[in-house]
């Protein structure tokens, strides 16, 4: 449905849904003092270490550090996108999803994507009765039967046949809906014919079972060979992948998917008992394709033939690789011998031999600096140059990890280049802010409030109480020249609260999603200061003066020795007027 959804609903969908309702329906809670806890759904465990707090519209496991809000959770759980999370969220409240329009595109209306995906499975019906009950059909069964698909396994898949007739749809269906979903090509003149004729007929679900699009493969060697539904209002090819419904039905985690060139490819493996296999429908790996798998699992293994297409292939798709590389995650690269696709490797080597050889496929790293230590000659100093200039544009889409650094460090290791700057690991204050490990012994999170500085527990207060920043706002605080840990995030917090007036720490967390304060926020959201409510308006007070305390001494000391130094510009010296004026004012207030 077209049109964005309205920032102000997501909001109001977060302050409406209590979370804990939210996740008791998916996985059961139990209370457990101020928190509601259980067994993660997203990693195996025996201690439950995943708590829900429901005063803050949050959850958190100490085991495997998933965390956020309502939103986060069913994209998490149900492998969701934002926009579907979001229809998913409201479809629980029990309210409408409303959209803005936008200009120059109509929003097309939800019961119109509905008939077509009527439609869709309305024809995905049609062509699986064609494949069992028709002539033609009879020729399929015995292509599938050769090539070693079982009945099962196109029962899985829906597997069906498009007869070879001009018009076999276009006198069944709505012209208008066939149309829209790319299933009738328009002729001059007004006239329609079915675009899929004398193929074997392959629908393509996404991961709500929905049929989108279909893939159709002739039985002979004309050409084209294979033939894909356009692009519709349903259909994006660089957006999804075939076989992940069927994939996911088998195994909603699964520790690897196996990326393969086609439709065969996939229900070949799975019909030996490989069911992690999905193939891209008619393009290369887009970094789309790539981010919507990884939400499944954290290691991709792309398959590719042994040929040189197959070479080219995988080449290609470094680019995509490079760009979706977070911590966490992982690529492999598997080139198969020449002359073989996974159908023919399978039957010769079996499904052992098969899986070892995903076992011992090659990392990213090794494939990606092996295709350059064979295609230059690194003993030349001209080769190494040339092996940095080619390499640097695809490390430089890495995103800031751990595993970029390393790259880089390969890449000088490897070209003995010593102006090559190792990008350093940066460290953030989420990092400083990681909560303590968690006891599976005793089922709780060790506390060492001793240690929290005025500034963490001020900034986490606010995050958890936006309702704190009124409480700045009354005092006129002049922060110019007040430095301390964390105060460029402590600003970005009471400017963010200031524009979008969050109703709870679940509605803060949204205003931070995909952005670079994202993790600090969570970590902030998380840390437990150990603060009655009846307390925190006065905890805050105290924190934020000490706070502010510090940092205005801090900067008085630093603008004094500068006086003495350097002098001072006018700028500066009216700043030093100010901040003794206030000292004066703070320890009059104090001997009153």
């Amino acid at each position: 449905m077209s049109g964005r959804i309205p920032r102000e609903f997501i909001d109001e969908l977060l302050v409406r849904v209590d979370i804990v309702d939210l996740i008791d329906s998916h996985v059961p809670l139990k209370k457990t003092g101020n928190n509601f806890v259980a067994r993660c759904p997203f990693h195996t465990e025996k201690t439950p270490s995943f708590s829900v707090n429901r005063k803050k519209q949050f959850f958190y496991c100490f085991g495997c550090g998933a965390s956020g809000n309502a939103i986060s959770f069913l994209m998490d759980f149900s492998h969701l996108d934002f926009v579907e999370a979001v229809e998913d969220l409201a479809g629980f409240a029990g309210i409408e999803v409303p959209r803005e329009s936008i200009e120059h595109q109509p929003a097309q209306k939800k019961e119109g994507l509905n008939s077509l995906y009527t439609l869709m499975e309305q024809v995905a019906a049609f062509y699986a009765d064609q494949l069992r009950t028709s002539t033609e059909g009879k020729k399929a069964v015995e292509y599938l039967k050769n090539r070693g698909v079982s009945s099962d396994c196109a029962s899985d898949f829906m597997l069906g046949y498009a007869p070879d007739e001009w018009q076999a749809l276009a006198t069944r269906f709505d012209q208008k809906l066939l149309l829209e979903a790319g299933l009738l090509v328009s002729k001059e003149g007004g006239q329609f014919y079915d675009r899929f004729r004398g193929r074997i007929m392959f629908p393509i679900r996404d991961k709500r079972a929905r049929i989108i699009g279909f893939g159709g493969r002739v039985l002979d060697n004309s050409l084209p060979k294979y033939l894909n539904s356009p692009e519709t209002p349903l259909f994006h090819k660089g957006k999804e992948v075939y076989g992940l419904y069927e994939l996911l039905k088998k195994d909603t985690k699964p520790k690897k998917i196996l990326i393969v060139e086609g439709y065969m490819d996939v229900i070949a493996l799975a019909q030996f008992g490989i069911h992690y296999a999905v193939a891209a429908l008619g393009t290369a790996a887009s970094q789309a394709h790539l981010d919507l798998l990884f939400r499944f699992s954290s290691e991709l293994v792309f398959c590719f033939d042994g040929d040189k297409a197959g070479r080219e292939a995988a080449w290609r798709a470094m680019e995509s690789a490079f760009s979706t590389l977070k911590d966490g995650r992982q690529i492999r690269i598997m080139l198969l011998p020449q002359n073989h696709d996974p159908d023919s490797l399978m039957r010769k080597e079996g499904i052992d031999g098969f899986t070892d050889r995903i076992q011992a496929a090659e990392t990213l790293s090794e494939y990606f600096f092996g295709h350059f230590s064979n295609e230059l000659n690194l003993s030349e100093m001209e080769g190494r140059a040339q092996l940095v200039n080619k390499a640097k544009p695809y490390m430089e889409k890495l995103p800031e990890s751990v595993f970029k650094e390393m790259m880089f460090t390969r890449l000088k290791e490897l070209s003995g280049w010593t102006g090559l700057d190792v990008l350093e690991n940066k460290a953030t204050l989420a990092s400083k802010q990681s909560p303590k490990q968690y006891s599976r012994t005793s089922g709780k999170r060790p506390q060492d409030n001793s240690r929290l500085s005025s500034a963490r527990v001020a900034i986490a207060l606010l995050v958890q109480n936006p309702r704190l920043a009124e409480l700045l706002e009354q005092r006129e605080i002049d922060w110019c020249g007040l430095e301390f840990p964390g105060a460029e995030l402590f600003k970005n917090i009471l400017r963010m609260i200031a524009d979008k007036n969050p109703a709870n720490t679940a509605v803060l967390l949204e205003c931070y999603r995909d952005t670079a304060e994202e993790k600090s926020i969570k970590a902030l959201a998380l840390l437990d200061s150990q603060v009655s409510d009846d307390k925190i308006e006065a905890v805050f007070c105290d924190s934020l003066d000490r706070l502010l305390t510090q940092a205005r001494e801090t900067a008085l000391t630093k603008l004094l020795n500068k006086g003495k130094t350097e002098g001072l510009d006018a700028q500066e010296k009216e700043l030093l007027r100010k901040m003794l004026t206030v000292k004066i004012l703070v320890l009059n207030n104090r001997n009153l």
